[in-house]
């Protein structure tokens, strides 16, 4: 998970009969439909990468989409005012998987999204075969060996491997999604390799690819892929998206 969003913090606990824990507060998302988000700075919180999958991802307006590595939930709560599909969150962490639903009832989305607390590694015998029509996800970024694991323990779940590697999340979307479904991911443009191996082996064929650059002349700090079960080979390279321009203005 990438680090650089930051939404409008909002005072506005006592405003909504939701229980906030100490430290906890709640996010204006910066929506036109006015959505929020309870976050804390003792777990990880969502960042612009989750903002650019929310937009990225080809979801059906109707049907059933699974969040794998929900964190807080705030890809489903995004993704609720582009679609009327029951949406699925999943979340190992039993405290974010908590904010995730605090957060879902903070918007009144208990209808549409449920939060479930599960490991995806082991989720997909709890359902049917193809039960969904899209996924998204935005995994840990680091293999377990590369660098040194934070201290904190949702911090480290959240950026390391440790619970669910590249092959362990295309395994899980190739038995969660219907032939034709999609997979949405954000991740890092070092690991597109590792990415596209590890979907073709699980008969998930990459269909779109596009680039996030901090701004023109960066190198690609991340990298937004779609791909389909049982897709035919064919490939677009989407134009890539500047953060912020050359006055250093954020434009995403």
């Amino acid at each position: 998970m990438n680090e650089g969003y930051k939404g409008e913090t909002q005072n506005v606990s006592e405003q909504h009969a939701i229980p906030l824990a100490e430290g906890e507060r709640i996010d204006d998302l910066l929506t036109d439909t006015g959505l929020a988000i309870i976050q804390s700075r003792e777990v990880f919180s969502f960042s612009l990468d989750a903002v650019l999958l929310s937009r990225f991802a080809n979801i059906p307006k109707h049907g059933r989409i699974a969040d794998l590595c929900s964190g807080n939930g705030v890809i489903p709560i995004l993704l609720s005012s582009r679609t009327q599909a029951s949406i699925d969150a999943i979340e190992i962490q039993p405290r974010l998987a908590d904010m995730a639903r605090r957060s879902v009832a903070l918007n009144g989305l208990q209808e549409q999204i449920t939060v479930l607390e599960q490991d995806l590694r082991t989720y997909p015998k709890l359902v049917a075969n193809g039960a969904y029509d899209a996924i998204t996800v935005n995994p840990p970024y680091m293999p377990v060996t590369a660098g040194d694991k934070n201290e904190n323990e949702h911090y480290a779940i959240a950026r390391h491997e440790i619970h669910c590697t590249l092959e362990d999340l295309a395994q899980a979307c190739c038995r969660l999604l219907r032939p034709g479904g999609k997979l949405s991911m954000v991740h890092r443009p070092s690991r597109l390799l590792d990415i596209v191996e590890s979907l073709r082996r699980w008969k998930l064929e990459p269909k779109r690819i596009q680039f996030v650059h901090p701004h023109a002349g960066a190198e690609a700090n991340m990298v937004l892929i779609e791909a389909m079960r049982d897709g035919k080979p064919d490939i677009k390279l989407l134009p890539p998206i500047m953060v912020y321009n050359d006055e250093g203005v954020q434009i995403v």
